[in-house]
Protein backbone atom coordinates (compact mmCIF):
# COMPACT_ATOMS: atom_id res chain seq x y z
CA UNK A 1 0.00 0.00 0.00
CA UNK A 2 1.25 3.52 -0.79
CA UNK A 3 0.76 6.16 1.94
CA UNK A 4 -1.33 9.11 0.82
CA UNK A 5 0.25 11.62 3.21
CA UNK A 6 2.98 11.83 5.81
CA UNK A 7 1.60 10.53 9.13
CA UNK A 8 0.80 13.22 11.68
CA UNK A 9 1.34 12.16 15.30
CA UNK A 10 -1.79 13.98 16.49
CA UNK A 11 -4.16 12.13 14.15
CA UNK A 12 -6.18 9.14 15.36
CA UNK A 13 -8.20 6.85 13.11
CA UNK A 14 -10.72 4.68 15.00
CA UNK A 15 -12.10 1.47 13.47
CA UNK A 16 -15.31 -0.03 14.82
CA UNK A 17 -16.05 -3.72 15.29
CA UNK A 18 -18.51 -6.25 13.92
CA UNK A 19 -22.18 -5.32 13.74
CA UNK A 20 -21.93 -1.66 14.78
CA UNK A 21 -20.79 1.46 12.98
CA UNK A 22 -18.49 4.43 13.56
CA UNK A 23 -20.90 6.07 15.99
CA UNK A 24 -19.55 3.85 18.77
CA UNK A 25 -16.74 6.44 18.97
CA UNK A 26 -18.95 9.49 19.51
CA UNK A 27 -18.25 9.64 23.25
CA UNK A 28 -14.50 9.16 22.79
CA UNK A 29 -14.42 12.05 20.33
CA UNK A 30 -15.90 14.38 22.95
CA UNK A 31 -13.43 13.17 25.59
CA UNK A 32 -10.37 13.69 23.39
CA UNK A 33 -10.99 17.09 21.78
CA UNK A 34 -7.29 17.84 21.37
CA UNK A 35 -6.79 15.06 18.84
CA UNK A 36 -7.84 14.94 15.19
CA UNK A 37 -10.09 11.89 15.23
CA UNK A 38 -11.43 10.13 12.13
CA UNK A 39 -13.96 7.32 12.30
CA UNK A 40 -14.33 5.67 8.88
CA UNK A 41 -16.83 2.90 8.32
CA UNK A 42 -15.40 -0.51 7.59
CA UNK A 43 -16.07 -1.72 4.03
CA UNK A 44 -19.63 -3.02 3.78
CA UNK A 45 -20.83 -0.70 6.54
CA UNK A 46 -20.77 2.31 4.26
CA UNK A 47 -23.23 1.07 1.64
CA UNK A 48 -20.43 0.11 -0.74
CA UNK A 49 -19.48 -3.23 -2.22
CA UNK A 50 -17.69 -5.82 -0.14
CA UNK A 51 -14.00 -6.37 -0.90
CA UNK A 52 -13.23 -9.89 -2.04
CA UNK A 53 -12.02 -11.81 -0.21
CA UNK A 54 -13.35 -10.22 3.00
CA UNK A 55 -10.26 -10.46 5.20
CA UNK A 56 -8.43 -8.07 7.54
CA UNK A 57 -5.81 -7.46 4.87
CA UNK A 58 -8.29 -6.54 2.12
CA UNK A 59 -10.30 -4.33 4.47
CA UNK A 60 -7.09 -2.55 5.46
CA UNK A 61 -6.18 -2.05 1.81
CA UNK A 62 -9.64 -0.67 1.00
CA UNK A 63 -9.47 1.83 3.87
CA UNK A 64 -5.94 2.91 3.02
CA UNK A 65 -7.00 3.84 -0.50
CA UNK A 66 -9.50 6.39 0.80
CA UNK A 67 -7.99 7.56 4.08
CA UNK A 68 -4.91 9.72 4.59
CA UNK A 69 -2.03 8.09 6.41
CA UNK A 70 -3.53 7.69 9.87
CA UNK A 71 -0.66 8.45 12.20
CA UNK A 72 -2.20 6.33 14.96
CA UNK A 73 -4.70 3.53 14.40
CA UNK A 74 -7.21 2.45 17.04
CA UNK A 75 -9.28 -0.67 16.39
CA UNK A 76 -11.90 -2.39 18.48
CA UNK A 77 -12.49 -6.16 18.23
CA UNK A 78 -12.76 -6.97 14.50
CA UNK A 79 -11.63 -3.41 13.80
CA UNK A 80 -8.53 -4.21 15.83
CA UNK A 81 -7.76 -7.11 13.52
CA UNK A 82 -8.04 -4.74 10.55
CA UNK A 83 -5.81 -2.20 12.29
CA UNK A 84 -3.23 -4.89 13.07
CA UNK A 85 -3.22 -6.03 9.44
CA UNK A 86 -2.89 -2.40 8.30
CA UNK A 87 0.10 -1.77 10.58
CA UNK A 88 1.77 -4.94 9.31
CA UNK A 89 1.15 -4.21 5.62
CA UNK A 90 2.03 -0.51 5.66
CA UNK A 91 4.22 0.09 8.71
CA UNK A 92 5.58 3.32 7.25
CA UNK A 93 2.14 4.94 7.59
CA UNK A 94 1.39 3.90 11.19
CA UNK A 95 3.05 5.81 14.03
CA UNK A 96 1.21 3.94 16.78
CA UNK A 97 -1.37 1.19 17.21
CA UNK A 98 -4.10 0.86 19.84
CA UNK A 99 -5.84 -2.53 19.94
CA UNK A 100 -9.01 -2.53 22.03
CA UNK A 101 -10.46 -5.89 23.10
CA UNK A 102 -8.77 -7.41 20.10
CA UNK A 103 -6.87 -10.55 19.17
CA UNK A 104 -4.85 -12.05 16.33
CA UNK A 105 -7.13 -15.12 16.26
CA UNK A 106 -10.78 -14.79 17.23
CA UNK A 107 -11.84 -18.43 17.27
CA UNK A 108 -10.27 -21.32 19.16
CA UNK A 109 -8.21 -23.81 17.19
CA UNK A 110 -5.78 -26.61 17.95
CA UNK A 111 -2.89 -24.22 18.66
CA UNK A 112 -4.93 -21.31 20.04
CA UNK A 113 -7.05 -21.56 23.18
CA UNK A 114 -7.52 -17.83 23.81
CA UNK A 115 -10.56 -17.47 21.57
CA UNK A 116 -14.28 -17.97 21.26
CA UNK A 117 -15.53 -21.53 20.83
CA UNK A 118 -16.14 -22.20 17.10
CA UNK A 119 -19.63 -23.50 17.78
CA UNK A 120 -20.60 -20.07 19.16
CA UNK A 121 -19.59 -18.36 15.92
CA UNK A 122 -21.30 -21.10 13.90
CA UNK A 123 -24.49 -20.50 15.88
CA UNK A 124 -24.30 -16.77 15.18
CA UNK A 125 -23.92 -17.49 11.46
CA UNK A 126 -26.92 -19.85 11.43
CA UNK A 127 -29.12 -17.43 13.40
CA UNK A 128 -28.08 -14.54 11.17
CA UNK A 129 -29.89 -16.07 8.21
CA UNK A 130 -33.19 -16.10 10.09
CA UNK A 131 -33.03 -12.90 12.13
CA UNK A 132 -30.07 -10.48 11.80
CA UNK A 133 -31.37 -8.12 14.50
CA UNK A 134 -31.85 -10.87 17.08
CA UNK A 135 -28.35 -12.15 16.30
CA UNK A 136 -26.89 -8.72 16.87
CA UNK A 137 -28.77 -8.29 20.13
CA UNK A 138 -27.35 -11.57 21.38
CA UNK A 139 -23.88 -10.42 20.39
CA UNK A 140 -24.38 -7.11 22.22
CA UNK A 141 -25.35 -9.00 25.36
CA UNK A 142 -22.09 -10.96 25.17
CA UNK A 143 -20.17 -7.72 24.66
CA UNK A 144 -21.17 -6.45 28.08
CA UNK A 145 -21.61 -9.73 29.98
CA UNK A 146 -19.80 -10.13 33.31
CA UNK A 147 -18.32 -6.64 33.26
CA UNK A 148 -19.20 -3.61 35.35
CA UNK A 149 -22.06 -1.45 34.10
CA UNK A 150 -23.25 -4.36 31.94
CA UNK A 151 -26.85 -3.17 31.79
CA UNK A 152 -25.85 0.40 30.88
CA UNK A 153 -23.41 -0.79 28.20
CA UNK A 154 -25.99 -3.12 26.67
CA UNK A 155 -28.53 -0.31 26.68
CA UNK A 156 -26.09 2.05 24.99
CA UNK A 157 -25.26 -0.49 22.29
CA UNK A 158 -28.92 -1.28 21.70
CA UNK A 159 -29.67 2.42 21.37
CA UNK A 160 -26.99 2.72 18.69
CA UNK A 161 -28.49 -0.24 16.86
CA UNK A 162 -32.01 1.19 17.11
CA UNK A 163 -30.86 4.59 15.88
CA UNK A 164 -28.94 3.45 12.83
CA UNK A 165 -30.20 -0.04 12.11
CA UNK A 166 -28.02 -3.02 11.34
CA UNK A 167 -25.67 -3.44 8.38
CA UNK A 168 -26.71 -5.67 5.48
CA UNK A 169 -26.88 -9.36 6.34
CA UNK A 170 -24.25 -10.05 3.68
CA UNK A 171 -21.82 -7.73 5.46
CA UNK A 172 -22.54 -9.34 8.82
CA UNK A 173 -22.08 -12.83 7.37
CA UNK A 174 -18.80 -11.84 5.73
CA UNK A 175 -17.58 -10.44 9.04
CA UNK A 176 -18.42 -13.63 10.90
CA UNK A 177 -16.50 -15.63 8.32
CA UNK A 178 -13.55 -13.27 8.77
CA UNK A 179 -13.68 -13.78 12.53
CA UNK A 180 -13.95 -17.54 12.08
CA UNK A 181 -10.96 -17.89 9.75
CA UNK A 182 -8.50 -15.01 10.25
CA UNK A 183 -5.10 -15.70 11.80
CA UNK A 184 -2.82 -12.67 12.04
CA UNK A 185 -0.08 -14.29 14.11
CA UNK A 186 2.28 -14.55 11.11
CA UNK A 187 1.92 -10.78 10.54
CA UNK A 188 3.17 -9.65 13.93
CA UNK A 189 6.83 -9.47 13.01
CA UNK A 190 6.05 -6.70 10.50
CA UNK A 191 4.50 -4.40 13.14
CA UNK A 192 7.22 -1.87 13.97
CA UNK A 193 5.37 0.84 15.92
CA UNK A 194 4.54 1.21 19.62
CA UNK A 195 1.37 -0.69 20.53
CA UNK A 196 -1.12 -0.09 23.33
CA UNK A 197 -3.30 -3.08 24.18
CA UNK A 198 -6.49 -2.10 26.04
CA UNK A 199 -8.48 -5.01 27.39
CA UNK A 200 -11.09 -5.93 29.95
CA UNK A 201 -10.52 -8.61 32.54
CA UNK A 202 -14.05 -9.96 31.99
CA UNK A 203 -14.04 -9.99 28.19
CA UNK A 204 -16.23 -12.92 27.14
CA UNK A 205 -15.56 -12.54 23.40
CA UNK A 206 -11.79 -11.97 23.31
CA UNK A 207 -10.27 -13.53 26.44
CA UNK A 208 -7.61 -11.46 28.21
CA UNK A 209 -5.11 -14.23 27.46
CA UNK A 210 -5.08 -13.00 23.85
CA UNK A 211 -3.92 -9.55 24.97
CA UNK A 212 -1.25 -11.05 27.22
CA UNK A 213 -0.04 -13.16 24.29
CA UNK A 214 0.23 -10.08 22.08
CA UNK A 215 1.98 -8.10 24.81
CA UNK A 216 4.68 -10.76 25.04
CA UNK A 217 5.31 -10.91 21.29
CA UNK A 218 4.99 -7.36 20.00
CA UNK A 219 8.35 -5.73 20.81
CA UNK A 220 6.96 -2.28 21.63
CA UNK A 221 3.69 -3.31 23.27
CA UNK A 222 2.22 -2.45 26.65
CA UNK A 223 -0.98 -3.79 28.16
CA UNK A 224 -3.59 -1.68 29.95
CA UNK A 225 -6.00 -4.18 31.53
CA UNK A 226 -9.08 -2.99 33.40
CA UNK A 227 -9.99 -5.81 35.80
CA UNK A 228 -13.72 -5.03 35.80
CA UNK A 229 -14.34 -4.24 32.12
CA UNK A 230 -15.77 -6.58 29.50
CA UNK A 231 -15.56 -6.29 25.69
CA UNK A 232 -16.32 -2.54 25.41
CA UNK A 233 -14.12 -0.74 27.98
CA UNK A 234 -14.62 2.58 26.17
CA UNK A 235 -18.30 2.39 27.16
CA UNK A 236 -18.13 0.73 30.57
CA UNK A 237 -15.17 2.80 31.84
CA UNK A 238 -15.01 5.80 29.50
CA UNK A 239 -12.92 8.11 31.71
CA UNK A 240 -10.26 5.45 32.30
CA UNK A 241 -10.26 4.51 28.63
CA UNK A 242 -9.93 8.09 27.39
CA UNK A 243 -7.16 8.86 29.88
CA UNK A 244 -5.27 5.71 28.86
CA UNK A 245 -5.51 6.54 25.16
CA UNK A 246 -4.65 10.21 25.76
CA UNK A 247 -1.50 9.29 27.69
CA UNK A 248 -0.36 6.99 24.87
CA UNK A 249 -1.02 9.64 22.20
CA UNK A 250 0.71 12.33 24.25
CA UNK A 251 3.79 10.15 24.64
CA UNK A 252 3.88 9.47 20.90
CA UNK A 253 3.42 13.15 20.12
CA UNK A 254 6.38 14.03 22.30
CA UNK A 255 8.77 11.80 20.35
Amino acid sequence: MTPAHTPHPSSLTCLHGWGLGPDVWDDLRTRLPAWAIRTPALPGYDGGALPAPYRPETLADALARHEPAPGVLLGWSMGGMVALAWAARAPQTVRGLILVASTPVFVQRADWAAGLAPEVVDAFAAELLADPRATLLRFLALTARAGEAARAVTGRLRALLDRHGHPPATTLAAGLELLRTADLRPRLAAVRCPVLLVHGGHDALCPPAAAHWLAERLPQARLALHPHAAHAPFLSHPEWFAATVDAFLTELDAR
